[in-house]
């Protein structure tokens, strides 16, 4: 199939382009404003194979999307392209809703303008996948799970502008009939991840010998995703889930912030310093900080409506998702480098 990724040089599209490649056999056509997170260094394995096509766009444009969708003829869309850090959000929301909201909605009338013209065999098959986030049900209290039917109660600007976006892709389907399904996931890691998210900024830090600031006491948690296990989710429901459906996706994996970066101190002792016992060299570098505005506790992921339906789970554990993260960034320096060009710098923002 013909198959369209937005945002698909962002950390979680590009790791989505690269299964489409590497795994299956659909033609793809990744549209991407490359913003600061966007980098098509993250693409290189993949970019001279015949089936992959790169167009630098911006969902807020609509005459340009419209154009985009008759001149390549999708079956399918993925939508992930979005502002999508939540210190940034706090810093400057604007961004945040004219992405997320707005250019959300200028896809989706595009995508409308479109579909309403192809042949009634095409409209059945095709699909608008809007892939969104966790973060737009709030916090979870006790031992809950966030499931498909949890209420929306979004914290932050960018949690906020999610739960905005997905209301507006519900609403296409139910009043234009447009062939949607969503996804909400909890929080991605792995290779190729943009060094102000927790874990990449907590590994290029302890690199450079600078503080690790963890916000709070660091006992907020969350459930961590293999980015990997996360497209090949993405791709499973783009492509084979019903009109109309939500699925969480998650990777079973709860872990308070301290415990995430504590264990990063301990797998650099051991694969950066090549120490079999911990000397705590890394773990003297963290220092608690005060916590960011409406920060929430907890969240974690019920993942059984998609392995009942789906059959998907995660291959990935934490510890071992970890480690191969660890080890990515130790073998990918020309790649963080050239992403810490001065745009970004290691500092925590997200506190006014």
């Amino acid at each position: 199939m013909k198959i369209i990724v937005t945002g698909g040089a962002g950390f979680i599209g590009s790791a989505v382009v690269r299964e489409l490649i590497f795994n299956t056999k659909h033609v793809v056509l990744n549209i991407d404003k490359l913003t600061y997170a966007g980098n098509l260094n993250s693409l290189i394995e993949i970019q001279d194979s015949p089936r992959y096509h790169f167009l630098k766009a911006d969902i807020c444009n609509p005459k340009i999307l419209f154009k985009i969708l008759t001149d390549f003829e999708p079956e399918i869309i993925i939508h992930l392209a979005a502002e999508s850090h939540v210190d940034r959000s706090i810093d400057d929301p604007s961004p945040f809703i004219k992405t997320n909201i707005v250019g959300t909605f200028n896809l989706l009338e595009s995508v409308r303008r479109y579909w309403v013209k192809l042949s009634n065999k095409k409209k059945l098959s095709f699909r608008f996948h809007h892939v969104s986030t966790d973060e737009v049900y709030g916090d979870l209290q006790g031992n809950d799970l966030f499931t498909e039917t949890t209420p929306y109660a979004p914290s932050s600007p960018y949690s906020a502008s999610k739960a905005g976006s997905d209301h507006l892709v519900r609403a296409w389907h139910r009043t234009y009939s447009l062939p949607v399904v969503i996804s909400n996931c909890s929080n991605n890691y792995g290779p190729y991840h943009f060094p102000e998210k927790l874990i990449p900024h907590m590994i290029l830090n302890a690199l450079k010998g600078k503080t690790l600031s963890v916000y709070g006491k660091g006992s907020q948690i969350r459930d961590w995703l293999y980015v990997d296990d996360h497209a090949r989710a993405l791709v499973l429901i783009a492509t084979k889930a019903s009109v109309g459906e939500t699925y969480n996706i998650g990777g079973n994996a709860q872990r308070q912030n301290i415990e995430v970066v504590e264990t990063i101190c301990e797998l650099l002792e051991e694969l950066y310093l090549n120490k079999s016992s911990s000397s705590d060299l890394y773990k003297n570098l963290i220092r608690f900080v005060k916590d960011r505005p409406g920060h929430d506790v907890r969240y974690a992921i019920d993942t059984n409506k998609i392995k009942s339906e789906l059959g998907w789970e995660p291959n990935e554990t934490f510890d071992s998702g970890l480690r191969k993260t660890v080890e990515w960034y130790l073998k990918n320096e020309d790649w963080w480098q050239q992403v810490l060009n001065g745009t970004y710098r290691l500092h925590r923002i997200g506190n006014k």
